[in-house]
Parts: structure tokens; C-alpha cells; sequence
């Protein structure tokens, strides 16, 4: 999904996966991820297949609060249409089968540096950081 535009969101305006923080009232990281999705694109996924998370990751643009991201992943059997709500302007299915054969390759270079970063470029949208990790690691062989 693309996230919208907001004063002090340090991701304001990136490509990401659903997801956020977690509440006292969610039971768990895997219902944080539920009710995220939820919130962001109106999926439901609490029928969903869970096939499990991913190690935590940490987002190298987190700054000193450390942010630790847990990526849960989910089997669905039915087509799924996301309905953006208010923290996403866009949201798209991205090609996983041809992002690991290298079609959308690409460096990004973030805004007011000389850093350079992997990313991939699919239909106008640079997909970097966390995000590609992220994806990165879905499509890595398991050991």
C-alpha cells in the first residue's frame, strides 16, 4: 500500500505492508496484524490461514525508539479486493514470482543524501527498506 501523507510519520508517503502498533487490547502481535490489516486496507484476515511470522526486523530509519517490526503471513484461498482507509492512499497486489526473478531491480536514493539502497520498482512504486526486507525474507528459502 502506499501510506498517506502525514506531519511527523518518518514512512509519510512509502510503499509498506499493512501494520502498526500494538494495543493493550490486542491479545497478541498476530491480532495486531489482524486488526491492522483490518484498518488499513479492510481485509479480514482473523478466518485466514496463518502460516506464521517472520523474525523481528528493525527499521534502520527508526531512529533511538527502536521500533522491532514482527511480519506475520497469512494464506488466503479467496481473491482479496483492499479498500484503502484513512492511513493508505493506494493499495496494490505486487508480483512476488517476479520480484525474485529480478524484473523490478532498481536502487533508490533517499531524499537529501548520498544513500543508496536496493529497492524495486514496480509500476511508478519504489519498494525499499523494511518493506523489501520484509518481502526479502518471504521469498528466502527456508533453512
Amino acid at each position: 500500500m502506499k501510506r498517506a501523507e502525514r506531519e511527523g510519520d518518518p514512512w509519510s508517503g512509502h510503499i509498506s505492508l499493512p501494520g502498526g502498533g500494538y494495543h493493550p487490547e490486542d491479545l497478541d502481535l498476530l491480532a495486531t496484524a489482524i486488526r491492522e490489516t483490518h484498518e488499513e486496507l479492510g481485509i479480514d484476515l482473523a478466518g485466514a490461514r496463518v502460516l506464521g511470522n517472520l523474525d523481528p526486523l528493525h527499521p534502520h530509519t527508526s531512529g533511538p525508539r527502536g521500533i522491532e517490526v514482527t511480519p506475520f503471513v497469512f494464506l488466503v484461498e479467496e481473491s482479496l479486493v483492499p479498500v484503502c482507509g484513512p492511513e493508505a492512499l493506494a493499495a496494490f497486489w505486487f508480483p512476488l514470482g517476479r520480484a525474485a526473478s529480478g524484473a523490478f531491480d532498481s536502487t533508490y536514493t533517499y531524499p537529501a543524501s548520498e544513500l543508496k539502497f536496493p529497492s524495486w520498482n514496480y509500476e511508478g512504486h519504489v519498494i525499499w527498506g523494511l518493506t523489501m526486507r520484509i518481502l526479502g525474507d518471504v521469498l528466502a528459502p527456508s533453512a
